[in-house]
């Protein structure tokens, strides 16, 4: 190590320690990506949410993805919000950044998102367990995935007990026979009882208001309602004012920390986004969600979701008969399939030597195509009935 490089280390542990001393944060900040470009409100509003966070938070480093602003935080520049995405998989991937948040990001199929609310009743918070994304194309095997990672997200937000309860919606009652299952085989869940007379693991809409659950189990298009109207029920719909956020994108095997806002999301939601994403790379989500799998499948998952899988209608294309083909980069969207219906419209674009993959906007199911295909896969999908 030379000279200039002994005295550039040694001025960093002093700035490190004098900032210490002066905010009672000590350690290696904690670097939170925010992309500004999209939203309804304008990005200067976001940035204001990023300030705020920055504010009351001297253990974060928010850094601003975009262009177009006034600000003294960290900048990377991106002239539109696919620049910006793919900067921030970057610095995410490389590690420059522990985690994100951003709107309109797709996920891939099986990765969803968990939010959190403020409970009006109580002024308690709660994590809705999905909001955007799709755990599985299955309805209960989905929700079953939601309830796994709705546990990981709480447990890496500082809960080592959290509490389960299940929206009293379709497939609910087989999510309660086969998270019993689970339970039997020794898998940790601390289910709760409804608020109501006759109790139970069934949440009704009063539990929902009084955040009875740490952890509310449900489908990710309710769940994403729920959001919106926890959200915004004080400001008419078009500002978002409370909680923080759709919040991280959850898989079984996804690498990266990236929490979701909304285009409709105001600098307090924001800034409650940011500090939601930097709890989870702090309390090391990725390594809960792992964790969480490893104890659920010693207690029979894999037997369990192909039971479920079993009872599916059989797929009119057998994924088994036809072969991917060569894959390339998918740009491009095609929205309005039904999400039952996903894989087999990808299924067949491959049948047509077409590349495509499935995935999961924030308006709903997508197939994923490059742009040279584009046209000659909506013209399949609709001779398909897909569209």
């Amino acid at each position: 190590m030379g000279v200039n490089q002994i005295r550039e280390t040694i001025a960093d542990v002093f700035e490190d320690i004098a900032h210490g001393l002066e905010t009672g944060s000590f350690g290696k900040k904690i670097r939170v990506g925010l992309t500004v470009l999209g939203s309804e409100h304008g990005p200067q509003e976001l940035v204001c949410g990023a300030e705020l966070a920055q504010s009351q938070n001297p253990d974060l480093q928010v850094v601003v993805i975009g262009s177009g602003v006034e600000t003294q935080l960290e900048t990377v520049e991106a002239a539109d919000e696919k620049e910006a995405h793919a900067k921030m998989d970057q610095l995410l991937l490389n590690g420059s950044l522990d985690a994100a948040v951003t709107m309109h990001y797709s996920f891939p199929i099986g990765v969803s998102t968990i939010g959190k609310v403020l409970t009006p009743a109580k002024g308690k918070e709660m994590l809705l367990a999905t909001t955007t994304g799709t755990s599985a194309t299955e309805r209960v095997s989905a929700m079953l995935r939601n309830a796994i990672y709705g546990i990981a997200a709480a447990k890496a937000c500082g809960k080592s007990n959290p509490t389960v309860g299940i929206l009293n919606i379709d497939g609910a009652r087989q999510v309660e026979r086969s998270l019993k299952k689970l339970q039997e085989g020794g898998y940790p869940i601390q289910f709760v009882e409804s608020a109501r007379a006759d109790g139970g693991v069934m949440m009704r809409g009063n539990d929902l208001l009084m955040g009875v659950p740490d952890i509310m189990v449900l489908d990710s298009l309710t769940g994403n309602v729920l959001m919106k109207v926890f959200s915004a029920y004080s400001t008419g719909g078009s500002y978002e004012s409370l909680g923080s956020g759709y919040g991280p994108g959850v898989g079984e095997a996804y690498d990266r920390i990236i929490c979701i806002i909304s285009r409709a999301s105001g600098a307090p939601v924001i800034s409650g986004a940011i500090r939601f994403a930097a709890d989870c790379a702090k309390g090391k989500l990725l390594d809960k969600i792992k964790d969480e799998f490893a104890m659920a499948k010693k207690a029979g998952w894999d037997n369990l979701i192909k039971t479920l899988e079993c009872a599916v209608t059989t797929k009119p294309v057998e994924s088994s008969e036809v072969a991917a083909p060569p894959k390339k980069p998918v740009t491009e969207a095609i929205p309005g399939i039904d999400v039952m219906q996903l894989e087999d419209a990808v299924l067949v674009l491959w049948k047509a030597g077409i590349y495509a993959e499935s995935g999961m906007g924030c308006t709903g199911p997508i197939v994923m195509i490059a742009p040279e295909d584009q046209e000659k896969s909506v013209e399949l999908l609709k001779a398909n009935e897909y569209l």
